[in-house]
Parts: C-alpha cells; structure tokens; sequence
C-alpha cells in the first residue's frame, strides 16, 4: 500500500500540491482528476518519487520513501533508494521526447535496466517479448520509435512501463504510475489500455492514473480523486463520489449523470 501523509510541493516559488493525505491500496484501478493547472502530474511525481517534497511523507508498504517535515527545505529520494523503487515502481509519463533513433526492442528493454548490471539475460528478453505482445506492439519490435504515431509510442511506452515491474517483488508490493496515459490513443486503444491497467490491478498491483476524461474514469475507476488548485477536494468509490455538485465544484461546469444502456455505469453530459 501507498501512504501519503501532508504531502506538500512547490514550483517555481508556488505551492501546486498542498497539504494531501490519502492512501492508494492494491487491487483497485485508482484515477486522479481535476481541471488544468490542479496538481496532478506534479502530485503523482512526488508520490513516484520523481519531485522533490517540501512538506509531508510518503510510505510504501510502510516504510519511509521520501518525506520532510515542513519548513527544511525540498527533498528527493535518493540515488540508493530510487535504485530500489524502480525495481518494484513503474512511471509512465506523459510522452517524452527523443531526439535519435531508437529500436522499439530497445525502448521497452529499458524497462529491465533496474534488474541487470550490465547486459540482459533471457528472462529479461521474454518478459519484454511478453510486454509487448499484451500491448499489440511485438511486430513494431524492430522499427525505429521515432518513425511511430503517437498512438503507438504510447502503448511502447506501457509495455516498457509493464516490463519493468513484470516479476512480484519478494516482499510488498508492485506500482504503476500513469500519467495521462490516454491522450494519444483512438477510442478503441483508450478502451483496451484502461482494461488492461484494471486487469493488472486486479492482480494485486497498486495502480493509479491520472486522466482527463471524467466518462473514462467513471467507466474503469475503482476509485476516483479530485484535485482543485493543488487540494484533495474528494475522494473515493467510483461511481458513489461522481455527482453533480462535485462536478460543478471542481470544473466549473454544469453536468448531468444519464443511464447508459451499453455499460454497468452512468454517463456525464455537460449543459
């Protein structure tokens, strides 16, 4: 389990997260929301360890990651650690840039990295096989990742991410972070990748994206968090937290919860 307690950050002489408490638990696929400017890519970096903290503590599995009481100073977790949170943890950022060729094989074997000295061994080799035929990316194995869609680097950029925690961990538990991990695929691949990251909650990984599209979270979250202006304004199960007046508080905007006769869940329309 992932505990956050008084999570504080700033950027560029601003605070963008303040004062967040909450706790991310195994099995359920967990989904951060709010409008732009909220906090939630800087929010999941700290808790990933990739963003220095200022204020408050974060635990995996309890026991201290990072953490500051506030007022000494930012904080980040340190070589060493980092080292062995990457063994067990995950982060699928929003698409970073490259600027020279790159086999995809070689992409997603960077998620093995944390595991081997200084070459891969056949475990490594079959688990990326692995990754990447549960992403619809094995034939694409030896093109140059420059030369993809955006569509299709970000299901690379999954199975590189699926790759790196494929092997459970001795003790604790496995994390996947996502951020916006939809935003260039078409709908049929949005659909595919949110089922598969609740697949893999299912098995008992701690996984937590951040989205933008309040129907998606609504249809594949377990659990839902709000952020407003860096705060944690709501959370918790999906749909019971998903209502009108959360909406309105949140984004500013007027929206109605219908049936919808193709899904388990309701549909948001605006106006």
């Amino acid at each position: 389990m992932l505990r956050i307690e008084g999570l504080t950050c700033r950027a560029g002489g601003k605070t963008v997260v303040r004062d967040i408490s909450t706790c991310f638990e195994p099995g359920l696929l967990q989904v951060i929301v709010g409008p732009n400017g909220s906090g939630k890519s800087t929010f999941l970096k700290a808790f990933s360890g990739e963003w220095p903290i200022d204020a408050g503590f974060v635990y995996y599995d309890g026991t201290p990651v990072a953490g500051r009481p506030g007022g000494s100073g930012p904080m980040r977790v340190d070589s060493r650690d980092k080292g062995l949170l990457a063994r067990r943890r995950a982060v699928m950022s929003q698409l970073p840039e490259l600027h020279f060729p790159v086999r995809v094989d070689d992409i997603v074997m960077m998620g093995r990295y944390p595991h081997f000295n200084y070459r891969p061994g056949c475990h490594d080799a079959d688990i990326c096989r692995r990754a990447m035929e549960q992403l619809s990316v094995l034939p694409l194995a030896d093109r140059d990742y420059l030369s993809l869609s955006g569509g299709e680097r970000q299901r690379v950029q999954f199975a590189r991410a699926l790759a790196q925690i494929w092997d459970p961990p001795k003790e604790g538990s496995r994390y996947l972070f996502l951020d916006e991990p939809v935003s260039s695929l078409d709908i049929h691949y949005q659909h595919e990748f949110l089922a598969l990251a609740r697949g893999l909650a299912g098995t008992g990984i701690v996984v937590v994206a951040v989205l933008h599209d309040l129907n998606l979270a609504l249809e594949y979250a377990d659990r839902i968090l709000f952020l407003k202006e860096g705060r944690l304004v709501a959370a918790g199960p999906t749909p019971d937290i998903v209502t009108p007046a959360i909406i309105r508080e949140v984004f500013g905007v007027t929206a109605h919860l219908l049936d919808n006769p193709f899904g388990r869940r309701p549909v948001i329309v605006y106006g």
